[in-house]
């Protein structure tokens, strides 16, 4: 049986560093940048510990500036 992983990607240039994805993750998949700022001036969201992503897309949902896709990566 074919194994289902999710996969994230975030637009950090339009990133504004809200957090609110961080928080809607169940498995801490992502994290707040803390030491790099985009050209907004912001502590990006990035993807922390890709391993344990479900794709349950939480972390989409909750972006106010639609910056975060995922996508499910059938593996066999």
């Amino acid at each position: 049986m074919a194994k289902v992983k999710g996969a994230v990607t975030i637009d950090t240039a339009r990133c504004k560093g809200c957090k609110l994805c961080v928080v809607a993750c169940p498995t801490d998949v992502l994290g707040l940048q803390p030491l790099e700022v985009n050209d907004r001036g912001y502590h990006y969201a990035y993807v922390a510990n890709p391993e344990p992503c479900i794709g349950c897309a939480s972390c989409a949902m909750v972006c106010p500036d639609a910056c975060i896709e995922v996508y499910r990566v059938v593996e066999k």
